[in-house]
Parts: C-alpha cells; structure tokens; sequence
C-alpha cells in the first residue's frame, strides 16, 4: 500500500476512536453544569415550600392563640394581637334582679334602728301581743309559702284520716312558676307524710294534694282558708291556692302574726314545721328532705313553730315563735334580699332583745322611719 493510503487510513481509523472520547469529555462539563442546576433549582423549591409550610403554621399558631416561632415581625406583631383577641373573656350580660312588690310600693326607703335587711318586720310578744318592733307591717304583700301554715290549719281542721293515701296529680304541678319538685306524679304518700314535707320543706306538690283532696275539692279548701282567716282576725289577708306560689296569696304582718300564734295551738304544726329531716317512701324509693330554715339546726336557738317561704314576688320570708331568754316572741320578716339575710335579721331582732337597757316585758317599741 502506498503511503498516501496509508496516511488516508490512519486519519480515519484516528477519527473513528477518538471522536467518542471528546464526544464524551464535552459532554462531562454539561452534565454536570445540567445537575448543579437542578440541584439548586430543588433547594429553592425546598426553601419555598418550607417557608410556605412555616406560614401555615404560623397561622395555625395564630388561631390557637399560642406563641410564634416563625415569621417576621410585623406577622409576630399582628399574630400577638390576634392571640389577645383570642383570650379575651367573653361578653356577659348582667340582667338586674326583678323588683319584689314591697319595692315597686316603696317601702325599700324605710330605715330602721337596727338595719334590717327586709322590708317588713313585726316582732310581738306572744303570751301579751305587745308589739316590740315593727317596720311597713301593716301593708299586704306576697306571703309565699308562709301560706302553708293555713294549709296546714285547714287540713288538721278537718279531722280526715291522716294515714289515708294520697296521689300526685298532673293537678298539684306547678304551671305557674314551673317550680320542680322531687314527687314524681303518681306518687303516692299519706295525709300526715304530705302535710309533714309541706311544712318542714316546702313541698309544693304535697300542699296541692292535699288541698285537693279536701272535701269539696280545691274551690272549697280555698274558701275555708279565707274564712279561717277572719276569724283569728286577719283582716288584710286573701288566700287563692294552698301553696303560696301565687303573688296573690297576700297578707300584712300582723295578720301573719295572728297566724303563727293560732297555729301554734296545733302540735302536728309545731312538730312538722321544726324537724330538721324526715324520709318518706314513694313508688319504691326513699326520698330524703331537710328543713328550710338553717336556725332549726342552731342550738342557740329554742324554735317552736316556723316557716319560710320565696317567690320573686315576695323575696325571702319567715315567720317564727322562738324564746329568747325565756319569753316567747313570734317574729315576721317579709320582702329580705339575699338567701341568708331573714335569718341575719332574726339574729338581730335576737341580740337587741337580749341587751336592750330596757328589762322585758318593759322593751320600748322600735318603729321604722319612712325617707
């Protein structure tokens, strides 16, 4: 072969096996240049998405209310107000008590010698009826459960069987007040069980039944209270149910004075009115009441006949014969504010009573002045 030929294969055959390795050097440098950048374009789209992650939870943290760990200033700025509005306490709408009757007839502007938180008081000498203190005691308000003490009257008057069973009707629940009770309708308890529950804890339904079950049924009951009332001579008093969760069952203090000294001749009443417990059974279970007036439980106290009662009507009222210092004093307090204030007043009435300057039976007589 000639040596031109030859020099002509010698350039292919150069040609053929070192084209693919510069081929490949050249393309080295462009896939890794290619990698780099995808490389960097992953790291931006990480930072993004975990900044994007770190602006949700930023307002996640923001509607719990809780501290930011992430965000620039003016997010934490505005993520902290947000956190307040958060925690701030809601809104509590204050509804102002409704006024008693006493106090829409003004009688919250009688001041006393002794600060009474009721507005009516009478405090009379049982054994002599000389009346010791009084305050708005001639004027006729809402008596609430006091009533029961005529109930009672009416009840004992009438000489029925005391262990003759008595049911709760749809009749004896409390339509106007919605008051609850702890007798089921259908419960069945006797005459003498219902009166007991009626007196020592105010049980509504109990008064109900057994005004219901008088002869002549409720119309009738309701009539004998009224007349049972003139003649003990209460003269400013009108009965319309047994119970006293009507606002139209209303008498002075005086005339509820007369009440408690006629009603404490009954021994039933005064044994009822001041247990502190009793258990009655009812459709298989035992149920357990207390007394509504804390004094009864009070060993400084000697209490022989009481009763107390609430409506919104009325506010908080007792009635009360108790010895102090071995006289008999039959107290009333109408129209008290505050669950416990009736029984602040007793204590009050009680302590002048004991150191008045004046020995009994010659304690003056304190009378409330109208402003």
């Amino acid at each position: 072969m000639s040596k031109p030929a030859l020099s002509v294969l010698f350039s292919i055959l150069f040609v053929i096996f070192s084209a693919p390795a510069a081929l490949a050097k050249e393309a080295t440098p462009n896939a890794a240049q290619h990698k780099k950048s995808s490389v960097h374009k992953s790291v931006v789209s990480n930072k993004k998405a975990q900044s994007a992650v770190a602006k949700s939870k930023s307002k996640i943290v923001i509607r719990r209310g809780r501290s930011i760990t992430a965000g620039n200033k003016k997010n934490e700025k505005r993520a902290a107000f947000r956190g307040r509005r958060v925690l701030t306490a809601p809104f509590v709408q204050v509804i102002p008590a409704r006024p008693t009757f006493g106090d829409m007839a003004g009688l919250s502007n009688t001041h006393d010698p002794l600060d009474l938180k009721s507005n009516v008081a009478f405090i009379m000498d049982q054994a002599t009826s000389e009346v010791l203190f009084e305050k708005n005691s001639r004027v006729p308000l809402p008596m609430a459960s006091i009533t029961k003490l005529m109930t009672a009257l009416i009840v004992l008057d009438s000489q029925q069987d005391m262990n003759e069973m008595l049911e709760v009707t749809v009749q004896d629940v409390d339509y106007e007040k919605n008051s609850g009770s702890r007798l089921r309708v259908g419960a069945h308890l006797s005459r003498a069980d219902m009166l007991h529950i009626a007196l020592m804890s105010s049980e509504n339904r109990a008064a109900s039944a057994l005004g219901r079950s008088y002869p002549g049924g409720l119309p009738n009951f309701v009539k004998r209270m009224n007349e049972k009332a003139r003649t003990i001579g209460m003269t400013d008093t009108l009965y319309v149910e047994p119970t006293g969760l009507s606002s139209r069952n209303v008498a002075s203090a005086r005339d509820l004075a007369k009440l408690v000294s006629a009603a404490y001749n009954y021994p039933l009443v005064r044994q009822y009115s001041t247990d502190s417990s009793y258990m009655v059974a009812s459709g298989g279970r035992v149920l357990h009441y207390s007394t509504s007036n804390g004094l009864v439980k009070n060993p400084e106290w000697d209490i022989g006949l009481q009763k107390t009662g609430y409506i919104t009507e009325a506010g908080r009222c007792m009635v009360m014969q108790a010895k102090i210092d071995g006289r008999a004093v039959v107290m009333v307090f109408l129209d008290s504010k505050g669950k416990q204030s009736r029984l602040g007043d007793a204590g009050r009435i009680r302590k002048w009573l004991q150191t008045s300057p004046s020995t009994f039976p010659e304690t003056p007589v304190l009378a409330a002045k109208q402003s």
